[in-house]
């Protein structure tokens, strides 16, 4: 399987359930503005809206949207029970529940606050998120958002959440949440996926990452994940 992917972007998400089931995949990289990918493919031929993750199957089908993607491959493997239960379990739509609460309360706003075309309305944004975060800082059942259990909507959750510091907002203010962050960083499937994407630590408590382009234009220096 090939996973197009821009490094640290929603796209970590799939890479990470990957590791955590222990599934070959081939990761291929996507040029934002010229959408050619880093084997010479046009990436608009694999997913016309331009954007990752697309995830390209040994048979040639194709599987757009993160969300998606996840829950085919915790399907794929019998291990995949682990982090997305069987169908007819609640827990399992307990789970499809926060990756469409994150898709659309926390992924998309995000976004805006990446894009200066929504500038005037970043504020309002950014107030949005916060009451959200608010709510899910209490909603946490365990040291996972369902409970004891790593599932695939922490991943996306870790994803998302590892942003804050590029949209203004400090995750300290939600003690769980960065707790949370902390934990999901330490697990060493995560912190392989970190490393194959050359992503570096950059905060005091470790929990935030980047590539080092991206920190090096803004003045940040960090440090190489190492498993």
């Amino acid at each position: 399987m090939k996973l197009y992917m821009h490094a640290a972007a929603c796209s970590l998400s799939p890479h990470i359930i990957c590791r955590e089931l222990g599934l070959d995949i081939e990761l291929v990289q996507v040029d934002r503005q010229t959408h050619r990918t880093s084997n010479g493919e046009d990436y608009l031929a694999i997913n016309g809206n331009g954007y990752v993750p697309a995830l390209v199957l040994d048979d040639g089908k194709v599987l757009t949207e993160g969300p998606a993607i996840v829950q085919f491959l915790a399907d794929s493997v019998p291990e995949g029970a682990a982090l997305l239960p069987e169908v007819g379990n609640i827990r399992r739509n307990e789970v499809q529940s926060y990756l469409n609460f994150i898709t659309a309360e926390l992924h998309k706003p995000m976004v805006l606050l990446f894009n200066p075309t929504y500038s005037s309305v970043h504020g309002e944004v950014r107030a949005l998120i916060s009451k959200r975060l608010t709510w899910l800082n209490g909603r946490l059942a365990g040291p996972y958002l369902t409970g004891d259990a790593f599932t695939v909507a922490d991943a996306y959750l870790f994803v998302c959440l590892n942003w804050s510091p590029w949209t203004d907002i400090d995750l300290k203010q939600w003690p769980a949440l960065h707790g949370f962050m902390a934990l999901v960083a330490a697990r060493p499937k995560v912190r392989e996926a970190l490393q194959a994407e050359d992503l570096e630590a950059f905060d005091a408590d470790g929990v935030y990452f980047a590539p080092h382009a991206y920190l090096a234009s803004s003045g940040r220096t960090g440090e190489p994940v190492r498993p």
